[in-house]
């Protein structure tokens, strides 16, 4: 397992924009990597992942919930050991708590927040109308 520490989350006014970060302890490069959040009174739900090459028969290693496709984008950097989170066209329903998350999930078992190991402790990301 490794360590994970998000960053970045604030309030934002509806329509705008943010970037979550979330630092690794160890390598990120042998990861599946994800996002999820949890709004009060809901289960938590799957935002975005990316997966490991090697795992992978797909070309497209991204996979995105449906409330937030075209909207968030998910990318790492694994000479940093960090991946990120950017939010664009933020509405009221995007308001949680977002957790970034690692394990060695593949392809769509990566919606499942069991298919995960490490997780870090949150972030609040709050959105105004």
């Amino acid at each position: 397992q490794v360590q994970l520490v998000e960053s970045g989350g604030g309030l934002v006014q509806a329509g705008g924009s943010l970037r979550l970060s979330c630092t690794a302890s160890g390598r990120t490069s042998t990861y599946a990597m994800g996002w999820f959040r949890q709004a009060p009174g809901k289960e938590r739900e799957f935002v975005a992942a990316e997966t490991v090459p090697r795992f992978e028969w797909r070309g497209d290693l991204t996979y995105y919930g449906d409330s937030v496709k075209g909207r968030f984008t998910i990318s790492r950097d694994n000479a940093k050991n960090t991946v990120y989170l950017q939010m664009n066209m933020l509405d009221a329903e995007d308001t949680a708590v977002y957790y970034c998350a690692a394990g060695h999930c593949i392809g769509y078992s990566c919606y499942g927040p069991h298919n995960f190991d490490s997780w870090g402790q949150g972030t609040q990301v709050t959105v105004s109308s």
